[in-house]
């Protein structure tokens, strides 16, 4: 059976490489010359095929990760084949990079998938294949895979990372790691994630080893109470500030602590997380960019995961705790008054998809932002209620990193949403496979409908001759 399944997964990745080819094809024949941010990263990548190391663009925010694959890949094919002239570095050569990412995400996620999910009863081949290729083709992600921007490699190698904390390789995690930050240096939290998830392990055993001593207490479950949260802060303490266990994690998790060494330092000497212009990339307390991330989730896992009995479980929550509810609604209306921001980028620039949804909902109707609270919170809920099957500790882990990832972000723009979301729809029960089909041809539709805009639906903006393209 597990042969079969090899011999399937295998055809799907031809087939899945071949229709992306085709795509591929069609993106670059539209769009031949660099667009928007690939008329940075295109010049900064053919600078390093010319072996001029030195030269870089100020404008250019992340570090070199993508230059520097890009040309590992390229020029032992330049040199086997024998290209020379215009083609070598072109742009739809370092297109090409991404093309190959792609074909390494989808096969990351199924062992991923086969990882997380190994004894699935019902079809559990075939539904661990559907999974990551419905993953594979997430809509954010997909579509910057026809591009020379750095989502796809920084995705493979974050996956990548996180692959071998599953496996125990710890130091072939922290190295893996460290070449996600040199995509991009936000993937440092991803870093911590990897190392997050240890430190849970060990805090699961710890718990249970501790709790299970009393008879008259249930360790797998902590009630949603002050009580409650009383004891795993006071858990928490006291583990964290054990030498014994402080050394004891450490002997495993120190390539990860390497790594977060290095980080610092890179910070101190650059003073700063961006590199090059640092004028738009200002962090900031942006809390509603998480409530975003949250129905952005709901949204794009829905097929998956939505159903009536969490609909149900739900209202029942309400009716038993209608005073946390109101509450968390309060918080919320009080972050979204004190912490929403809006980047002169999202106001400005009317080829982005966020654009359309700030200016004709948020900017239009002063009180939508406040209106949508109570779907923050229930997207919130579901969130959480859709991960119980996870232990508690590694759930604090992942909102912990969900928290640093998206808060310091002051611009709204859905490609720093692509890991988180990854990370969360790993780890949901594995769908069943009408489930899974709903989600693949959801995705498909809305890559059909972003692809068709951006190659048939140009435009021009006044006064220049530049065509412009919706993404």
């Amino acid at each position: 059976m597990e042969r079969v399944e090899g011999y399937v997964f295998s055809a799907l990745c031809g087939a899945n490489f071949l229709i992306s080819c085709l795509l591929f094809s069609t993106t670059t024949r539209e769009q031949r010359e660099p667009y928007m941010d690939e008329a940075f990263h295109v010049p900064q990548a053919q600078r390093y095929c010319r072996g001029a190391f030195t030269e870089w663009d100020p404008m250019i925010t992340t570090l070199p990760g993508l230059y520097l694959v890009s040309v590992g890949v390229i020029k032992p094919l330049v040199w086997l084949a024998d290209l020379t002239g215009k083609v070598v570095c072109s742009t739809a050569m370092l297109r090409f990079v991404n093309l190959l990412f792609n074909g390494g995400n989808l096969y990351l996620l199924y062992l991923l998938t086969c990882k997380l999910h190994p004894r699935e009863k019902g079809n559990g081949a075939a539904r661990r294949i559907l999974s990551a290729l419905s993953l594979s083709t997430f809509p954010v992600l997909y579509f910057f895979t026809f591009l020379y921007y750095t989502d796809a490699g920084s995705t493979f190698f974050v996956l990548f990372a996180y692959l071998m904390t599953l496996y125990g390789c710890h130091g072939a995690s922290a190295l893996l790691g460290a070449c996600a930050v040199l995509f991009r240096q936000t993937n440092i939290v991803w870093v911590a994630f990897c190392a997050g998830t240890l430190l849970a392990g060990r805090l699961d055993e710890a718990w249970l080893t501790e709790h299970t001593k009393k008879r008259d207490e249930r360790p797998s479950r902590v009630p949603l109470s002050l009580a409650g949260a009383k004891r795993v802060a006071v858990f928490l303490l006291e583990s964290l500030t054990s030498p014994a266990h402080l050394r004891a994690l450490l002997a495993v998790a120190w390539p990860y602590a390497a790594v977060a060494v290095g980080f610092l330092v890179f910070l101190a000497v650059n003073g700063g997380v961006v590199v090059g212009d640092r004028t738009s990339h200002e962090a900031c307390l942006h809390v509603p960019q998480l409530f975003y991330f949250l129905c952005f989730t709901l949204a794009f896992a829905m097929p998956a995961v939505f159903c009536r009995h969490r609909l149900l479980r739900f209202a029942q929550a309400l009716r038993h705790k209608p005073l946390l509810f109101l509450f968390l609604t309060a918080a919320g209306l009080l972050l979204v008054w004190c912490f929403t921001h809006a980047h002169p980028y999202l106001l400005a620039d009317n080829r982005h998809y966020t654009f359309y949804v700030w200016s004709r909902v948020f900017r239009r109707y002063a009180a939508a932002r406040y209106l949508l609270v109570p779907a923050y919170v229930f997207a919130g809920w579901h969130f959480l209620d859709s991960l119980r099957s996870r232990s508690l500790f590694w759930t604090l882990a992942l909102l912990v990193c969900l928290l640093a990832a998206t808060v310091p972000q002051r611009l709204l723009e859905f490609r720093y949403f692509i890991v988180p979301f990854l990370m969360y729809r790993l780890h949901v029960p594995l769908p069943s496979l009408p489930r899974l089909l709903l989600e693949l041809a959801l995705y498909a539709a809305v890559n059909a409908a972003t692809l068709y805009l951006f190659l048939a639906r140009p435009f021009l903006w006044p006064g220049s001759a530049d065509t412009q393209r919706f993404m």
